[in-house]
């Protein structure tokens, strides 16, 4: 029987029309975004059944009393479901008289219990949860009443933004669940996001104001309570192309605008001039602080981080604090002052702890972000209880970074980099809940949209660290995309984060995330391809498949260009060396998937205009490649093609026929460690038997007492090198081997790669030193050292590595990328 051919449809404008009628850039994206979905009627799903009201007819009622924040939570709650429904309603300061009425009533409640009968009898029939920001729904049996309750004006916005939340909303139509209550109040009193207005990030030094009140209502409808800003001068260049105001009026009008909804404005100000031990210096500091933050309408409190940025010794950087609070509190009497031990040594964190004891009366509190280097029990333990701990956590890179996603493939983290579209939903709530216990709450560190999931799932965890975090997607899915896509859209989210778990080559979910996607995309209308949400899990799904693809068959060309190597003999070394080569360059001259890589430039371009995201430094005008900008690098080798290559130059320089077979033997077979030894390449998680690995992320998600995939790529170098098993600070890296030779001598080869190689390592086998603290050879190769034979004489060793302790910085350097344990003998 015959199979159906699915449809297709092509849009194509020729060009005399393009010419003729000047069509710019953002019209081309929207035939782009369209040209693979208006074809297809199937797949996102129709939405779901169940017993719901309809409140297409109803009115907002907000009692004439309310402050400003319920006001704004009713024109949001008008707002949205116009937005999402073309269905207007109105707002009334009067209870209509009509007793048929449907009626949406938002308000604190002493306000709301004194305007009318029946919202005090639902009040009464409702069990409150008490506590600052919290807030009831409840819809009356009969369907003509909804309260929407806040314990607090900030409980009323909240409060609305549920109820958007839980609201089935079609064109003309406006549903909710029959019966739905719910009384609750948040667990974590700060619960909030770092909105930084600077060039290094990939997409929000291009927004103007009405795209940051857009963000921010969205976070406020998520139970965000706070954001923090970025100074005019920080570690960043002082200007973007892309910047619609200059910095100091975008950042006043955003901290207005968080005001509006009556949040939190936080602002991170780094302490960057060179000596605070100058008095000019720090008169300079003051009045360059003083003049920028009384220009914000709005300012509860200042994060100074310690370092990065940051250099200044904890009892200067902390007299300098001092001094600022004092002055800063002229224009802003409550303000408060956090500060951070990111980036100190041992001898710094001593200091800072030494002068936390001398508990100073100025200081509020204290932040936990990157580079601190003890974990957040033991930050707590070291803090005086007075100061509380608020997290800063690093929700926006992938790697060389905070939270890094555990064993990361190669391909990915060549490909995608450190600030690609990041949604790990699961993996967040595993950093939440391993140390959230120790603080008061957090303000996430973002450099951008790419971790807009991320954002949502720590806001919603931050409200109920219970909450099931697949319920946390639909809410979100539904609300930002519509009801349709409650399920399909959040499964989604979950299955890209799987994409990125274990051996890209083998994980055939990749195309199945991609068939689900696109099943979304070719039932999805005009405005939902609009919508900048679903393109960037449109642009994640057919790259992470684009990249498999590559992977595939680059790894397959590789496999057969070694095969023809190992004909050598027969076929002569130049010869085999020329076929290898060819096989090696259908990478280049036969590209696989072009039709899935034309598809990920075309959302990138959507993407540029519909948020700004800003995918390539040539095209778009990132900051830098490593910013985000990952259509930059979709095409990067992903097998060992370039070194080969080179090594293949190598051996064509030797005259003797003997001398070349023997430099292709050497290649075939590197890895070798000859009989009775032992290979492991640490980067890579199906080949490292003997790394102790330690918890894991799931109970170490910052990998303070684990073993850490790591990354450190540069040209021209092998694969293998370009990937290693880190340890971070003072922590060791370990490998350890049973059932070994007693009478056996024994040598081991190790190769240190990486990302950083200023620090000193060092290695023994179990207690007895194999090489004293050295800098890591750079360029990298491998080297070797005897072990002592005395380790070795029970038939089992212990190899350690590690750097000089007490370090600051970021904690890396530890880093091995491979090890052969060779028998020598007896």
């Amino acid at each position: 029987m015959a199979m159906r051919r699915r449809p297709t449809c092509k849009i194509r404008l020729p060009i005399s029309d393009a010419r003729r009628f000047r069509i710019d850039r953002s019209w081309i994206a929207l035939l782009l975004v369209f040209g693979t979905a208006f074809c297809s009627a199937a797949g996102a799903g129709e939405p779901r059944t169940e017993t719901a009201t309809e409140l297409a007819n109803a009115v907002v009622f907000i009692p004439e009393r309310a402050g400003r924040v319920e006001k704004k939570a009713a024109n949001v709650l008008v707002e949205e479901v116009a937005n999402r429904s073309q269905v207007h309603w109105k707002l009334t300061h009067k209870w209509p008289d009509d007793p048929a009425a449907v009626v949406v009533a938002v308000g604190t409640e002493p306000e709301l219990r004194s305007q009318h009968p029946g919202l005090d009898d639902l009040l009464s029939h409702t069990l409150a949860t008490r506590g600052a920001e919290g807030y009831r729904i409840r819809a009356a049996d009969d369907g003509r009443t909804v309260l929407v309750a806040g314990n607090d004006p900030r409980g009323a916005l909240f409060g609305v933004g549920r109820l958007l939340c839980e609201l089935r909303m079609t064109t003309g139509h406006v549903r909710l669940p029959h019966g739905f209550r719910i009384s609750t109040a948040p667990r974590y009193p700060l619960r909030g996001h770092q909105l930084g207005y600077r060039p290094k990030t990939n997409s929000y030094d291009a927004w103007d104001l009405d795209q940051w009140d857009r963000y921010i209502r969205d976070l406020a409808v998520f139970g965000t309570n706070a954001i923090e800003l970025i100074p005019p001068r920080s570690d960043d260049d002082a200007d973007s192309p892309h910047f619609p105001r200059p910095p100091l009026e975008m950042m006043a009008g955003m901290s207005r605008l968080a005001d509006d909804y009556g949040l939190d404005v936080w602002v991170w100000y780094p302490a960057l001039d060179a000596d605070y031990n100058d008095p000019k210096t720090v008169d300079f500091a003051l009045r360059e602080w003083s003049d920028v933050l009384r220009t914000l309408p709005r300012l509860d409190a200042v994060f100074v981080p310690g370092g990065d940025p940051g250099h200044t010794r904890p009892k200067l950087l902390m007299a300098l604090l001092a001094k600022q609070v004092e002055s800063l509190r002229r224009h802003h009497p409550k303000v408060q002052m956090w500060v951070s031990p990111q980036g100190f040594t041992q001898e710094w964190l001593d200091e800072f702890v030494q002068v936390l004891r001398e508990r100073p009366n100025w200081l509020t509190g204290v932040v936990y972000g990157p580079q601190v280097r003890v974990t957040v029990p033991e930050l707590r333990k070291l803090v005086p209880d007075q100061y509380p701990i608020r997290l800063y956590p690093d929700i926006t890179h992938s790697l060389m970074c905070q939270y890094p996603v555990p064993d990361w493939d190669l391909a990915f983290a060549s490909t995608q980099g450190r600030e690609g579209i990041n949604p790990r939903p699961l993996g967040e709530a595993a950093i939440f809940r391993a140390y959230q216990d120790q603080a008061i709450g957090f303000l996430t560190y973002s450099e951008g949209c790419n971790d807009d999931v991320n954002k949502f799932v720590w806001s919603g965890l931050g409200w109920n660290p219970d909450a099931d975090v697949t319920n946390v997607l639909r809410q979100y899915s539904r609300y930002f995309l519509g009801d349709r896509y409650t399920e399909g859209f959040a499964q989604g989210l979950l299955a890209l984060e799987r994409n990125w778990q274990g051996p890209l080559l083998t994980n055939a979910s990749v195309e199945t995330t991609l068939r689900q996607f696109q099943d979304m995309e070719r039932a999805a209308s005009p405005r939902d391809l609009l919508n900048w949400r679903f393109q960037q899990a449109l642009y994640r799904a057919y790259y992470d498949a684009y990249v498999r693809d590559r992977l595939i068959a680059e790894t397959a060309q590789e496999a057969e260009a070694l095969g023809v190597l190992r004909q050598a003999g027969a076929a002569g070394s130049l010869r085999a060396m020329e076929q290898a080569e060819a096989i090696l360059d259908r990478a280049v001259t036969h590209p696989t998937a072009v039709d899935r890589r034309a598809r990920v430039h075309e959302l990138a371009e959507a993407l540029y205009q519909s948020i700004r995201m800003q995918l390539s430094v040539a095209r778009y005008k990132a900051i830098a490649v490593g910013r985000g900008a990952n259509l930059d690098t979709m095409d990067v080798p992903l097998n060992n093609r370039v070194w080969l290559e080179r090594q293949f130059d190598e051996l064509r320089g030797l005259r003797v026929e003997s001398e070349r077979r023997r430099g292709i033997d050497a290649l075939l077979n590197r890895t070798d460690p000859g009989p009775g030894g032992f290979y492991d390449a640490l980067g890579d998680p199906a080949n490292q038997p003997h790394l102790v690995r330690g918890p894991g992320f799931e109970r170490d998600p910052d990998f303070r007492r684990s073993a850490l995939v790591g990354f450190g790529t540069r040209p021209g170098e092998p694969l293998f090198w370009s990937r290693n098993a880190q340890s971070l600070y003072d922590g060791p890296l370990a490998m350890h081997y049973d059932g070994l030779d007693r009478s056996a001598r024994y040598r081991v080869r190790v190769v240190y790669a990486g990302d950083n190689f200023q620090p000193r390592v060092r290695m023994e086998a179990d207690d007895q030193e194999v090489h004293p603290l050295m800098k890591k050879p750079n360029p990298v190769h491998p080297i070797e050292f005897d072990i002592p034979q005395e380790a070795t004489l029970d038939g089992s060793v212990t190899l350690r590595w590690n750097e000089e302790p007490g370090r600051g910085g970021n904690g890396r350097g530890c880093q091995v990328s491979e090890v052969w344990l060779l028998r020598q003998g007896e």
